[in-house]
C-alpha cells in the first residue's frame, strides 16, 4: 500500500508543436506548470517518454539525443536552438 505524499491540481498551458527533418518526425507536447519548480514537462508523442526540462539541459546537446533517443547530431542541434527559443529561462514561480 502506497501512503500519499501530495496532490496538487492546476491549470496549465500545454502547447504541442510537430516538425520534420530529413530523419524523423517529432510530435511534442510541452506543459507549462508551477509545480516540479516550473520546469516544462516535454513529452515525445511518439514515445510516450516525458521529461522535465530545465534551461541548462535544454542547452546539451547530448542530454537531447539520450533523453529522446535521437542519433542524428543534426535533429538535436535543431532541438537545442528550438527547445532554447521555446522554452522559459527563468523557472520558478513563472507564470505562462
Amino acid at each position: 500500500m502506497f501512503e500519499g505524499m501530495y496532490e496538487h491540481s492546476e491549470l496549465t498551458h500545454v502547447r504541442f508543436v510537430g516538425f520534420h527533418s530529413e530523419h524523423s518526425r517529432y510530435d511534442f507536447g510541452i506543459i507549462f506548470t508551477n509545480s516540479f519548480f516550473g520546469n516544462p514537462l516535454v513529452v515525445d508523442m511518439q514515445t510516450g517518454r516525458s521529461i522535465l526540462l530545465n534551461p541548462f539541459d535544454a542547452s546539451n546537446k547530448e542530454w537531447i539525443k539520450q533523453a529522446f533517443q535521437i542519433e542524428s547530431d543534426e535533429d538535436a542541434e535543431n532541438l537545442v536552438h528550438f527547445f532554447q527559443a521555446h522554452l522559459p529561462s527563468v523557472t520558478v514561480g513563472a507564470e505562462y
